[in-house]
């Protein structure tokens, strides 16, 4: 999927209110924690991950990584949060977050 400016936008702001519902600790991306981002992104859509650890570059990589596994979109990177979507796996009727067309 890929969104252009104005829907990353438009997502930025949904989620500006968020709180993260995964955090990412020591030991890194590990399968368990890709199974719970899997898990809040069916829930929700748009998530607010916090990662710890402040080497930038492995925050970076580990982003990459979530977007690459769960077939996400990377919308926003804050020092350590970071913002993915991925529209619902059901009927469009059903999606949470409605994106504008453009």
């Amino acid at each position: 999927m890929k969104l252009n400016p104005k829907q990353i936008i438009h997502l930025r702001g949904i989620a500006h209110n968020l709180s993260p519902v995964v955090m990412i600790a020591d030991k890194g991306l590990t399968e368990n924690v890709i199974k719970e981002i899997e898990s809040a992104l069916n829930s929700h859509e748009l998530i607010k991950i916090k990662v710890a650890g402040d080497d930038r570059d492995v925050r970076k990589a580990i982003y990459t990584d979530i977007c690459e596994k769960t077939n996400a979109v990377a919308v926003h990177q804050i020092g350590k949060q970071l913002v993915v979507y991925r529209a619902s796996e059901t009927i469009k009727e059903k999606h949470k977050i409605h994106i504008p067309k453009l």
